[in-house]
C-alpha cells in the first residue's frame, strides 16, 4: 500500500499561490500553526521544486523554531532538471519524470509524502494524478498578479471537500481529497 501523498499551498483570494510571505505573515495565528504541526505529523518525506528548495535551504537550515524542527530531519526530494547530487540538507535530485518518482516514493516511503511546493510542482504532480489530498490555506487578502496553482492547463478536475476550517485569523482552511 502506498503512503499518502498531500499538497498544501497558501493562496489569495484571487487564487494567487506564488509569494505566500507577501500576504500570509499578518495572517497567520496559533491556530494556523496548530494546523501545520498536525499536517506535517507523520511525514517522512517532502517533495519540493528547486527553486523553492534553493529559498528555504538557505533560511531553513539554520533556523531554530518549530518548522525548523520538522524541515530540517526530513528527506527532501527536490523536483530539477538542473540541479545534479549530491546535495546538502538531507535532499536528493528526483530523478526521472516527477509524477512516476511520486508515484515510487510514495509505494517505498516509511511515512507520509508532503509536497510543499512551489507553483508549478505542485501543479504538475496535481495533473498528473500523484496527489491525494490537497489543501489550500485562503487567506483574506487579495494580491497582484502571481503564480496560480490553476491555470488553462489543469483541466476539469473535480474534488471531494474532506475538511474545513475558518480560522480566528480569518483564513480558511480546506482539504479536497483527489481521490473517489
Amino acid at each position: 500500500m502506498s503512503a499518502p501523498v498531500s499538497a498544501h499551498l497558501f493562496y489569495s483570494v484571487n487564487g494567487v499561490a506564488r509569494d505566500p510571505h507577501l500576504f500570509q505573515f499578518d495572517a497567520f495565528g496559533e491556530a494556523e500553526g496548530e494546523l501545520m504541526t498536525t499536517a506535517l505529523e507523520g511525514v517522512t518525506d517532502l517533495v519540493i521544486g528547486r527553486k523553492l528548495w534553493q529559498e528555504w535551504k538557505d533560511y531553513w537550515a539554520t533556523a531554530d523554531d518549530p518548522f525548523g524542527a520538522f524541515i530540517n530531519p526530513v528527506r527532501k526530494h527536490v523536483i530539477s532538471s538542473t540541479l545534479q547530487g549530491p546535495l546538502e540538507w538531507n535532499s536528493t535530485v528526483a530523478v526521472g519524470d516527477p509524477v512516476d518518482y511520486v508515484r515510487r516514493l510514495a509505494a517505498t516511503a516509511a511515512g507520509r509524502v508532503s509536497v510543499a511546493g512551489g507553483v508549478q510542482t505542485v501543479r504538475s504532480l496535481f495533473v498528473g494524478g500523484a496527489i491525494d489530498t490537497l489543501t489550500l490555506t485562503m487567506h483574506p487578502a487579495v494580491t497582484p498578479d502571481g503564480g496560480r496553482l490553476f491555470d488553462e492547463s489543469v483541466p476539469l478536475t473535480r474534488l471531494q471537500l474532506v475538511d474545513s476550517v475558518i480560522t480566528p485569523a480569518g483564513n480558511a482552511v480546506l482539504t479536497y481529497s483527489l481521490r473517489p
